[in-house]
């Protein structure tokens, strides 16, 4: 079943045309991962996906209903969340009350046990100002707080950036966990194939705000990503 289908999506800054027709579909507990150099779209993509910036043509439909114009919050209540680039949690608020800010929508704002089942120091660190955490345990921490009010679509925008090599292994295992567990798709970005490898079904590069190479995990040819990936 296609859970997001993006039909010809133009999106523009000013007069800058950034996005040029993408189109994509992402299927039932799939993960894509979107690769390519830094100011290719990638995020301007994301961001249009979710709502904060305006698409100038082309369609969105997440199961079927069409949401191109709609508010982020009408999307988020049609089954997507987002994690942005630099993570974005309150830096104010502690652990728990970033969780729960992730909850507003929902009648039952008990934090799940999957979180601190998958992410045990965010029970250990739970009354610390989000701000106090490393970079990878808010990325941890922002990774929960989207997965709480359990999406089926959820967009991952650069989510090894500013991470120590050591952590990006767990996150990659993490995501996978609660992929399988909670049964949501995933859509990223990203710059680091290592992690890419880890987690995605497929690779679609961009360039110049348009795909230019797709493959799957099964047949992947890594030394072609690479030479996209490559300054």
């Amino acid at each position: 079943m296609t859970l997001l289908k993006v039909d010809q999506l133009h999106v523009y800054y000013g007069d800058s045309h950034v996005i040029r027709g993408v189109s994509l579909e992402l299927v039932e507990n799939e993960t894509i991962a979107i690769m390519g150099r830094n100011g290719m779209g990638k995020t301007t993509l994301l961001k249009a996906l979710m709502g904060l910036l305006p698409v100038r043509q082309g369609t969105l439909r997440v199961r079927e209903q069409v949401l191109t114009n709609s508010e982020s919050y009408r999307r988020v209540a049609a089954g997507m969340g987002f994690i942005p680039q630099g993570r974005m949690i309150f830096p104010y608020l502690t652990v728990e009350e970033n969780l729960l800010a992730g909850m507003e929508t929902l009648k039952d704002r008990e934090i799940p046990q999957f979180v601190y089942d998958v992410f045990p120091v965010l029970q250990e660190m739970k009354n610390r100002k989000g701000g106090n955490l490393s970079g990878g345990q808010q990325q941890q921490l922002a990774v929960a707080r989207a997965l709480v009010s359990k999406p089926k679509v959820l967009l991952l925008d650069e989510p090894t950036e500013g991470i120590q090599p050591s952590i990006i292994k767990d996150l990659a295992v993490a995501l996978n966990q609660l992929k399988a567990d909670l049964g949501f798709s995933l859509l990223l970005t990203e710059q680091a194939l290592s992690f890419a490898m880890e987690v995605a079904d497929r690779f679609l590069i961009m360039e110049r705000g348009e795909f230019v190479h797709e493959e799957a995990r099964a047949n992947v040819d890594e030394t072609k990503i690479r030479s996209y990936l490559a300054i």
